[in-house]
């Protein structure tokens, strides 16, 4: 089987992301500057041979996609298994109002237990299942071509974890902003990073680093 060709793209900013309020699985839209930021993805995009462009069925991921598949003539195809990790009772809340009404589960969060799971949500470990599997299966359909997979910070941070080895309660070192570009090269053997966050279609712009949209 031929290698498939990855652009994994975080959504463009929301309201929520500037409040630093956790999103999850919740349906928030982007705001004046995440649809700038997806429009400049779309047109740094616009030369690039695709065969696919995928997204979370959540609109701030699927309107990120849209702008992209705007100039490229294809589908935007939804992709449940493409969403955030779901945070159950910590979504709508903001970093300060979890470590403020539940300190205990606050701290499990902050050291990335990979098994805890907010009250309905997922685990780490389940989440990461949820996103290779899905990574896998998309990129297995579009053998020697080159896919866009358009989804959020928890998302991105999954893919570079399994492109380079990092294990899951591994403090982050890397950028996961909004609307970056990202790169990866897949077999059904490896997933290799080829390029990560690059913002240089966002430079006269701001993009935010948070991992929990």
């Amino acid at each position: 089987m031929d290698a498939t060709r990855i652009i994994a793209i975080r959504h463009g900013e929301t309201a929520w992301n500037v409040d630093t309020r956790i999103q999850g699985h919740l349906d928030i839209p982007l705001n004046d500057t995440g649809r700038w930021q997806a429009r400049r993805v779309g047109a740094a995009l616009a030369g690039e041979e695709l065969s696919a462009i995928y997204a979370s069925d959540l609109g701030r991921a699927h309107q990120t996609a849209q702008a992209v598949a705007d100039r490229i003539g294809l589908p935007v195809m939804a992709d449940v298994g493409l969403r955030e990790r779901a945070f159950g009772t910590f979504e709508g809340r903001t970093f300060a109002e979890i470590e403020a009404d539940w300190p205990d589960q606050a701290l499990l969060w902050r050291k990335r237990d990979p098994a805890f799971e907010p009250a309905g949500g997922e685990s780490l470990l389940r989440f990461r299942e949820r996103i290779v599997g899905t990574l896998n299966r998309l990129a297995a359909r579009h053998s020697g071509g080159q896919i866009v997979l358009v989804g959020h910070g928890g998302v991105m941070d999954v893919l570079y974890r399994a492109a380079t080895g990092q294990e899951l309660q591994a403090p982050r070192t890397w950028a996961l902003g909004n609307a970056a570009i990202n790169r990866l090269l897949w077999t059904p053997e490896a997933l290799t990073l080829v390029g990560w966050a690059d913002t240089a279609h966002l430079d006269d712009g701001a993009a935010l680093d948070e991992i929990s949209a």
